[in-house]
C-alpha cells in the first residue's frame, strides 16, 4: 500500500509539474499597450488550437494551466500585423515571461506563412452575437434565409419571418447598410448564402442615441450580413427559372454590383407557387388578418392561435403560432433596385425602389364551439375570397458630414398601396341540442388606395469639450388613405322570434394623417467617465376622418346616419426628461426619468360630441451592463411607457362591416401604463466553441386596454374596448450549442417559456385567464467531407390556456414539429436533397388530432465551369396534403378551418450563379477555416 501510494504522489507531481504559465505584454511601434488583442496558443504541427485568451486594458496576457510543450504563440490586432513566436519551455521551468512584445504597422512587408485552422462558429463582441457563416454548411445556391435556419437560437418561420433569441428581427442590412428598406425577407430570400462572411445579431439603438452615447430605449432586432471580401468587388448573383405540373412556374433574378464605395442591386421575380421574397406586411394591414394566412410553399398544416380578448387589439393574451403554413394560393411578383453609394469619407446615401403585388385566393370552412357555462354552441361557415395588393415603396437615406463638429442624416420615405378584396360568406349557428340559432349569408368588397410619406432630419453637433453634444431630430409624415365598400347580406334569427334581416350597403371613407414630431438631446460631461443627458420630445398626430355608409334603397342611396361619422383629432404629448450615465471599466449604468403631458382632443362633426381628455405620467428607466470579459456579457433593462388609446376606440360609433362581429368604441378609455424589465445574458468559450446567450423579459400593464364582448341570443357579437386591472407577462429563452469535433457533428439546444397574464370580460362577466407555452428545440447537425450533410431538430411545445371562471373553456394544446434535411453530392456533378417534416396538432380541448407529412425531394445537375449551372428537377409537397388547418382559441370559444393550398406538383428549374464566373475566387477558400496571415 505504501508503495502504491508513493507511486501515485509521485505521478500526480509529475503531472502537476509540467503545468506551466505564460506572461507577457503586448506593444506597438510607439510603445503604447495594446488593449483587447487576440492572443491564441497554436500546435506547431499542425496549427490547431489550444488556448485562447485577450489582451487588458495595459496589454498585459496570461494564460495558466499549460501542459508543457512547445507552442506558436501568434497575436493579432486590428490594424497591426500579426505578430509570431515559437515558445520552447526550458526544462524544470514553470512560468515564461515574454517580456514586452512589439507589433509593427500592418504597411510593412515581411515575409508571409499561411497557418490553416478552424475558425470559432460564434463569438461574442459586447452587446453583438456573431457567427462564422462558412461554419455553418448549405447546400449549393442556397440562400441567406437557408444559412440562418442552422445557427443556434435563429428560427425562420415557414412564412420568412425570423426570431433571433426568441425576439421578432425587424430589420437586415448587407456590411452595415439598408438592403432595398426594412424588409427583412428581401435581404434574407434574395442573397447568396455563400456570399456572406459574418451574420451579427444584435439591438440596433436609434441614430440619436448611437450619436449621444446614451440608451433612449429605442431598439430594433437587427441582423448584419458582412459579406466576404471577394463578393465586395464585383458581381454576384443568382438567376432562376422553372415551369412544372400544375402549370405551376417560378423565375428569380438577383444582381449586384458590388465596389469599395457603391452597392448597386436589382431584384425581379414572379410565381404562382407561394414564394415571396419579400414581406406582405402591407396586405395584411389591408385584410386585417382575417384568414390568418402564412407563408410556405405548399402543402398541409396546422396553426392554432389564442386571442384572449376576441376583436382585435386586445392585450390579455397572445397568439400561439403553430406551423405558419400558407392558407390559399397566391401568386406574386416584385421587382425592384437598391443602391448605396459613399461620394466622400463625408457623405453617402442609401437608396432604393421595390415593388411587388399579390393575389390571393382563398377556400375555407370553419367550425367554432361557443362556451357559455353549462351550454355552447355551433359555428359551421363556408367562405370564398380573392385579394390582391400592389405596392410601390421608395426610401432614401443621405448622411452628411458636415464638418469635424456638424452633421446631418435625412431619411424619406414614400408608400402607395392599392388593394381589393372580395368574399362571399355562407353561415349558420345551432345550440348544443342541434336548435337552429341563425343561418345567412353575405358578399363584401373593399377596396384602397394610400399615400404614406415620412421624413425626418436628424441634426447633429459636437462641442470642443469631449463628451459634450447636442442633436435633435424632426419629423413629419402625412397619408391619406382613400376607401371605398359595398355589404350584402341576408340573415335569419331564430331566437326569441324569427327575424329576417336584409342588408344592402354602401360606403366609402376618406381618412388623412398628418404627424409632428421633434426631439431635442444635449449631452454634458460630468468628469470621471459620468455624462449627463437632458432631453425633450415633442410629438402631434393629427387625423381627420369623413366615413359615410348608405343604404341601397329602389330610390336610391340614402345616408345611415347610425353607421357615418366624420371627425377630426388631435393627439400631441411633451415629454421633457432627464439620463445619467456612469461609464466603468467593467460596467455602465444609465438611470433617467421623464414627465409626459399628453392631451387627446376629437370632434365628431356629425354628432357635435367632443372628447377632451388630459393625461400626466412619470416614466422612469433604469439600465445596467456588465462585461465579464471579451466573451461574457450581461445588461438589465427597466423602462415605462403609455399606450394611449385611439381616437377609433374612443368614438361610440358601431361599424357593422360583419352583422354578426359588431365592434363600438368607449368614450371612457383610460391609457395603459406599462412597466418593462428585460435582462440578457450571453457567453462563448472560444477554446471549446461552446455558446449560451439567454434573456428574460417580464412587462406588467396597469389601465391595459383590452376587448370586452356581449353575445345575445340570437348569436351576435359585440366587442368594446375597456381598461382592466393589469396584465402581466414573463417571456424567457436560452440557447446553447456546441460542437463534436470527433464525429464532425454540432449539436444545439434552445428552451423557450411564456406565461401571460389578463383580464377579460364576456357578458359582463370579469374572467381571469393565464397563459402558458413552453417550448424546446434540439438540433443536430453532421457533415462528410463535401459528399453528405444532414440535420436533424424537432420541436415539442405544450400550450395551455385557464379560465378562473369558466373551467369549461380551459384549453390545452401540444404541437410537436421533426424535421430532417439531408443533401448528397455524388458522381462530381450531382446532389441529392431530401427533407421531410412530420407536424403533429394534438388539442386535448376538442379532442382534436392531426398529423400532417410534408416531404420534398430534388435532384440536381451541375453543368458548367465552377458548377455555375444547375438543373434541378423538384418534387414538391410530394404526398400531397393539399390543405391547411387552423385552429384558434379565444375567451369562449374554439374554432377549427379548413383551407385549400397548394398539392402536389413537379417543378424543373434552371440556376444561373453569375458570381462564379466573374469572381474567379469566389468559392475557393475552404469552407469552415481561416487563413491567418502570420508574419516572420
Amino acid at each position: 500500500m505504501k508503495k502504491l501510494i508513493y507511486i501515485l504522489l509521485l505521478a500526480s507531481s509529475s503531472v502537476f509539474a509540467q503545468k506551466i504559465t505564460l506572461k507577457g505584454q503586448l506593444l506597438d511601434d510607439v510603445n503604447a499597450p495594446l488593449p483587447s488583442a487576440t492572443v491564441m496558443l497554436l500546435n506547431p504541427i499542425d496549427s490547431s488550437l489550444i488556448n485562447f485568451s485577450i489582451s487588458n486594458t495595459e496589454g498585459f496576457f496570461e494564460m495558466k494551466n499549460l501542459v508543457r510543450n512547445n507552442y506558436l504563440l501568434k497575436v493579432s490586432y486590428v490594424g497591426l500585423a500579426n505578430f509570431s513566436k515559437l515558445v520552447e519551455p526550458k526544462e524544470g521551468e514553470t512560468l515564461i515571461e515574454l517580456g514586452e512584445l512589439r507589433m509593427q504597422q500592418q504597411s510593412q512587408q515581411l515575409n508571409e506563412l499561411v497557418v490553416k485552422g478552424e475558425k470559432a462558429p460564434v463569438t461574442i463582441k459586447k452587446d453583438t452575437i456573431e457567427f462564422n457563416a462558412p461554419s455553418f454548411k448549405t447546400k449549393e445556391n442556397a440562400n441567406v434565409e437557408d444559412l440562418l435556419k442552422k445557427l443556434p437560437g435563429v428560427e425562420v418561420e415557414s412564412d420568412g419571418s425570423i426570431r433571433a433569441q426568441g425576439e421578432q428581427v425587424q430589420q437586415v442590412t448587407v456590411d452595415g447598410k439598408e438592403f432595398f428598406g426594412r424588409d427583412p425577407k428581401i435581404a434574407t430570400q434574395n442573397l447568396p448564402a455563400k456570399a456572406v462572411e459574418k451574420v451579427q445579431i444584435f439591438d440596433k439603438k436609434s441614430d440619436q442615441a448611437t450619436f449621444s452615447g446614451i440608451d433612449d430605449g429605442q431598439r430594433q432586432k437587427t441582423i448584419n450580413l458582412e459579406l466576404k471580401e471577394e463578393y465586395k468587388n464585383g458581381f454576384f448573383g443568382n438567376a432562376t427559372g422553372g415551369y412544372g405540373t400544375d402549370d405551376r412556374y417560378t423565375g428569380r433574378l438577383s444582381l449586384s454590383r458590388f465596389k469599395k464605395n457603391q452597392q448597386l442591386s436589382f431584384l425581379l421575380m414572379g410565381n404562382n407557387i407561394n414564394e415571396q421574397g419579400f414581406s406582405i406586411d402591407d396586405y395584411m394591414n389591408f385584410s386585417g388578418g382575417s384568414q390568418q394566412i402564412m407563408g410556405a410553399r405548399g402543402g398541409g398544416a396546422v396553426r392554432m392561435t389564442f386571442n384572449a380578448g376576441g376583436g382585435g387589439a386586445n392585450q390579455g393574451g397572445a397568439q400561439i403560432n403553430f406551423g405558419q403554413r400558407l392558407n390559399g394560393i397566391m401568386s406574386n411578383y416584385g421587382g425592384g433596385v437598391n443602391f448605396n453609394q459613399d461620394f466622400s469619407k463625408n457623405t453617402t446615401l442609401q437608396s432604393n425602389y421595390f415593388y411587388n403585388q399579390l393575389e390571393h385566393d382563398v377556400l375555407q370552412g370553419l367550425e367554432r364551439e361557443n362556451f357559455f357555462g353549462d351550454s355552447s354552441t355551433f359555428l359551421n361557415q363556408s367562405s370564398r375570397q380573392y385579394n390582391s395588393n400592389y405596392n410601390h415603396r421608395v426610401s432614401a437615406i443621405l448622411d452628411h458630414k458636415i464638418d469635424s463638429a456638424n452633421s446631418v442624416k435625412l431619411t424619406t420615405t414614400f408608400v402607395n398601396n392599392q388593394a381589393e378584396s372580395n368574399s362571399a360568406t355562407q353561415s349558420e349557428t345551432r345550440a348544443d341540442n342541434g336548435e337552429l340559432i341563425n343561418d345567412g349569408n353575405s358578399n363584401t368588397y373593399s377596396s384602397q388606395n394610400i399615400n404614406n410619406f415620412n421624413t425626418n432630419a436628424l441634426l447633429r453637433h459636437r462641442f470642443a469639450k469631449k463628451g459634450r453634444t447636442i442633436s435633435s431630430n424632426l419629423s413629419f409624415g402625412y397619408s391619406q388613405n382613400e376607401s371605398e365598400g359595398s355589404v350584402q347580406s341576408d340573415n335569419n334569427f331564430y331566437k326569441p322570434f324569427l327575424l329576417s334581416q336584409e342588408l344592402n350597403q354602401v360606403n366609402n371613407q376618406l381618412t388623412e394623417n398628418m404627424t409632428l414630431g421633434a426631439t431635442l438631446s444635449y449631452t454634458e460631461p460630468l468628469g470621471n467617465r459620468r455624462y449627463l443627458e437632458l432631453n425633450y420630445n415633442f410629438n402631434q398626430n393629427l387625423n381627420d376622418v369623413n366615413r359615410r355608409v348608405y343604404d341601397v334603397e329602389e330610390s336610391g342611396n340614402v345616408l345611415n346616419e347610425n353607421l357615418s361619422a366624420q371627425y377630426t383629432s388631435d393627439y400631441q404629448y411633451h415629454r421633457p426628461g432627464f439620463n445619467f450615465r456612469v461609464n466603468r471599466t467593467k460596467y455602465s449604468v444609465t438611470l433617467g426619468s421623464s414627465l409626459q403631458y399628453t392631451k387627446l382632443y376629437g370632434d365628431n362633426l356629425s354628432t357635435g360630441e367632443t372628447i377632451s381628455k388630459p393625461y400626466q405620467n412619470i416614466l422612469p428607466t433604469a439600465r445596467f451592463n456588465y462585461e465579464f470579459s471579451s466573451t461574457r456579457n450581461l445588461s438589465l433593462d427597466y423602462e415605462t411607457s403609455v399606450q394611449e388609446p385611439s381616437i377609433t376606440q374612443l368614438q361610440p360609433i358601431v361599424d357593422n362591416s360583419d352583422p354578426l362581429n359588431q365592434t363600438i368604441g368607449n368614450i371612457e378609455l383610460r391609457p395603459a401604463y406599462r412597466h418593462s424589465v428585460r435582462t440578457n445574458f450571453v457567453v462563448f468559450n472560444p477554446v471549446s466553441f461552446v455558446n449560451f446567450f439567454a434573456f428574460v423579459n417580464a412587462t406588467y400593464t396597469q389601465n391595459a386596454i383590452t376587448y370586452s364582448q356581449q353575445i345575445n341570443e340570437r348569436g351576435v357579437r359585440i366587442s368594446k374596448p375597456v381598461n382592466v386591472d393589469n396584465n402581466k407577462s414573463v417571456s424567457a429563452n436560452a440557447s446553447v450549442g456546441m460542437p463534436i469535433n470527433k464525429i464532425g457533428s454540432r449539436v444545439s439546444l434552445s428552451a423557450n417559456a411564456n406565461q401571460q397574464y389578463g383580464v377579460n370580460l364576456l357578458n359582463d362577466v370579469e374572467t381571469n385567464i393565464a397563459q402558458s407555452v413552453l417550448s424546446s428545440t434540439l438540433r443536430y447537425s453532421y457533415r462528410y467531407k463535401e459528399i453528405f450533410d444532414i440535420e436533424l431538430s424537432g420541436t415539442i411545445s405544450r400550450n395551455s390556456t385557464d379560465y378562473e371562471l369558466n373551467e369549461a373553456s380551459n384549453q390545452l394544446y401540444y404541437n410537436n414539429n421533426y424535421r430532417t434535411e439531408a443533401n448528397l453530392s455524388f458522381l462530381k456533378n450531382y446532389q441529392l436533397s431530401s427533407s421531410f417534416e412530420f407536424l403533429v396538432y394534438d388539442s386535448r380541448t376538442t379532442d382534436f388530432t392531426q398529423q400532417v407529412e410534408l416531404w420534398n425531394i430534388s435532384i440536381s445537375r451541375f453543368i458548367l465551369k465552377n458548377k455555375a449551372g444547375e438543373i434541378k428537377l423538384s418534387a414538391v409537397n410530394l404526398l400531397d396534403n393539399d390543405f391547411g388547418i387552423n385552429q384558434t382559441a379565444s375567451i369562449n370559444y374554439v374554432e377549427r378551418t379548413n383551407t385549400n393550398n397548394l398539392g402536389r406538383y413537379l417543378l424543373l428549374t434552371f440556376t444561373y450563379a453569375i458570381n462564379k464566373q466573374l469572381n474567379p475566387l469566389a468559392g475557393r477558400r475552404p469552407g469552415g477555416g481561416m487563413r491567418m496571415m502570420i508574419r516572420n
